[in-house]
């Protein structure tokens, strides 16, 4: 397992890269350039310029998450041609500088959701939490404006240009169904997988978060079944999957580790974390441990050891503990807390088969 941490840019993150550097086992940043709208072809000397910060604090960039899909090639338009050309260009740069994984998603409008940025914990500590029964009363532009003016720095998936398209995208998506998302996912498969893997690049798509339909817009990246049909549209290495923990786990009726084993071929990037689910479909971020959640982390990293997993990792979204002002989501300490805790699992279930001599080597 390669352990990474996801890092939004000079001047977008509250992490600097040497404190990610200090924290033990950690290799690599999971990076994206924010600030190149999705569509675009990314400039090869802003890619060069990651690639210097992360060469100099000593970490690789073999991740990105994300190259951002646009709505057209989601909604099928004669203009995703465009726009697939430009992605296939974008990976073929970010091959040659090394880059080993790309993740991404295809979820119409938002990549995610949640209805608070900083619910408090029992423990005083805040979360991202997400209340089901809001969902069905809650104007989505309201919502965007909500998530923007608790953050200070920008929220992927939730820029404030969004505002000015929703409106039209709403109105694109009327009469898409599941099946046409589908279709129109396996033509983009067709056009960019052959590109990936000429370039040394495996393609991850992220699970729907939360994994079911908000709005009325479709979702299919949801469940164990949908992964094998994404699987078989393009069968080829270069097709994979970012299996996320969270954003599976808030649906109990997801068996994450069945997943591993059965898909353990084609992951090539985990994010793990917790969720604490409740009975009426609320969830909130809780602590990687075990016992803090709904999801069997324990289980979860077991499985990744009993496969053998050489792929990436990195602990997705922690709580904001100790006062740490930050990006909702991606603080330092408590990432930092969840990197240590899945490689104490990690060592012990390395000790369990090995020995010391086993641990050491690792």
């Amino acid at each position: 397992m390669k352990m990474t941490f996801r890092w939004f840019g000079e001047g977008n993150d509250t992490v600097p890269l040497r404190y990610i550097k200090q924290i033990p086992g950690t290799e690599g940043i999971v990076w994206s350039l924010h600030d190149v709208p999705a569509g675009e072809e990314w400039p090869m000397d802003k890619i060069v310029e990651v690639k210097a910060q992360a060469d100099a604090a000593g970490l690789h960039i073999d991740v990105v998450e994300s190259v951002n899909v646009h709505e057209d090639i989601k909604l099928g338009l004669p203009s995703r041609e465009q726009y697939i050309e430009n992605y296939k260009r974008t990976i073929e740069k970010l091959g040659k500088v090394g880059v080993k994984v790309i993740c991404y998603n295809f979820m119409p409008i938002f990549d995610w959701l949640r209805t608070d940025l900083h619910k408090e914990m029992e423990d005083g500590s805040t979360a991202l939490f997400y209340e089901h029964s809001r969902i069905a009363d809650t104007d989505p532009f309201e919502l965007v404006r909500q998530i923007n003016a608790n953050s200070a720095l920008t929220m992927p998936g939730w820029e404030p240009e969004r505002l000015q398209h929703l409106t039209k995208l709403f109105e694109a998506y009327q009469g898409v169904t599941e099946e046409h998302l589908w279709n129109n996912l396996a033509y983009f498969l067709q056009e960019i997988i052959p590109v990936a893997a000429e370039n040394g690049i495996r393609m991850a798509i992220h699970p729907d978060d939360p994994p079911w339909s908000i709005f009325g817009l479709p979702r299919i990246m949801t469940c164990q079944d949908n992964f094998r049909r994404f699987l078989k549209l393009y069968d080829h290495p270069a097709n994979g999957i970012t299996l996320c923990s969270g954003s599976l786990g808030a649906n109990p009726d997801n068996d994450i580790i069945a997943m591993i084993h059965e898909f353990k071929d084609r992951i090539p990037f985990a994010h793990i974390r917790n969720v604490r689910r409740y009975d009426n479909g609320d969830f909130i971020e809780s602590s990687h441990r075990t016992q803090d959640g709904s999801v069997d982390i324990a289980g979860i990293v077991k499985a990744y050891h009993d496969i053998g997993f050489t792929g990436y990792a990195r602990p997705d979204h922690g709580r904001h503990i100790w006062d740490e002002k930050c990006r909702p989501g991606y603080g330092l300490y408590d990432r930092a807390l969840g990197i240590m805790h899945l490689w104490g699992l990690w060592d012990g279930f390395e000790y369990a088969k090995n020995g010391k001599e086993g641990v050491n080597r690792a």
